[in-house]
C-alpha cells in the first residue's frame, strides 16, 4: 500500500472528511486529494509531520511498507502477550514508592522523546 492510500485507510477508520484532514494541517482539499490519490508523490516534511500527527501515527508508519507493519504488529503482540510481562505487571501494584517514582520518571523521559 502506497503512502496516499495509507493516509486515506487511517482518515476514514478516524472519522475524518477530507477536507477536515485538509484544514487541520493547512493545505487545500485539492492537495490532499493529490496526496491520497498518489498524484502528488512528494510531500513537504512538515506537511506528512502534520498528517500523521493529525491521524495519530508517526510518520514512519505512513511511509513503512505493509511487511514492516505486519511484523511490527506480530512483535508488538508478542511483547504484551509475554509472560514475564505479565508477571512484572501484577507485581508493580506491591513496588516500594521509590521505585515506582523512578518507574514514573523513565515513563516520563520516554514520553518526552516522542515530541
Amino acid at each position: 500500500m502506497d503512502v496516499g492510500n495509507r493516509i486515506r485507510e487511517l482518515r476514514k477508520k478516524r472519522g475524518i472528511e477530507q477536507m477536515e484532514l485538509a484544514n487541520f494541517i493547512n493545505i487545500s482539499q485539492s492537495k490532499m486529494n493529490k496526496i491520497e490519490t498518489g498524484y502528488q508523490k512528494r510531500f513537504e516534511p512538515d506537511v506528512l509531520k502534520d498528517i500523521a500527527r493529525v491521524l495519530g501515527v508517526k510518520v514512519d508508519h505512513l511511509l513503512s511498507d505493509e511487511k514492516e507493519l505486519k511484523k511490527e504488529k506480530k512483535d508488538f503482540q508478542s511483547f504484551i502477550t509475554d509472560p514475564e510481562l505479565e508477571r512484572w505487571h501484577k507485581e508493580l501494584p506491591k513496588s516500594a514508592e521509590e521505585d515506582l517514582r523512578k518507574l514514573r520518571k523513565m515513563w516520563e523521559i520516554i514520553q518526552s522523546d516522542k515530541d
